[in-house]
């Protein structure tokens, strides 16, 4: 499963080895248990990933053979690649943009969206050091 938790100023992504099903129950106590609220509804992601990143072909390939009604990968211009993901919105249903976006793909198709991800964000730190 891929969660994408969003703040106001970014996002983080991991891979977690619970079951979707599994992770949003747990939510769903947690949050009674200490009584907040809690929206949860259908919606999608997306984010951006240099089109240089050694993998990004495995990916498009990767996609192409399985997990296409769930992510969708669109070139922005000459150095991104926007990828979309379907999944579920979690939030306490204010209109503020935190919350936690979770959807799940074939194992292989999460790896590397995480791998790519988590490269795109060590060529970010470098730039900006």
């Amino acid at each position: 499963m891929l969660k994408l938790t969003y703040t106001e100023n970014s996002f983080y992504l991991e891979c977690l080895t619970l079951s979707l099903e599994e992770w949003v129950a747990q939510r769903v106590i947690f949050t009674l248990r200490v009584g907040q609220n809690l929206c949860v509804q259908p919606s999608t992601a997306s984010f951006l990933l240099p089109v240089d990143l050694p993998g990004i072909e495995a990916l498009k390939a990767e996609t192409r053979r399985a997990d296409s009604e769930i992510i969708d990968l669109t070139t922005c211009d000459a150095e991104y690649l926007e990828v979309n993901l379907r999944g579920s919105w979690l939030s306490d249903g204010f209109e503020d943009a935190d919350g936690v976006f979770v959807t799940m793909m074939s194992d292989r198709t999460e790896f590397f969206v995480n791998k790519l991800w988590q490269a795109a964000q060590a060529c970010a730190s470098v730039m900006s050091e």
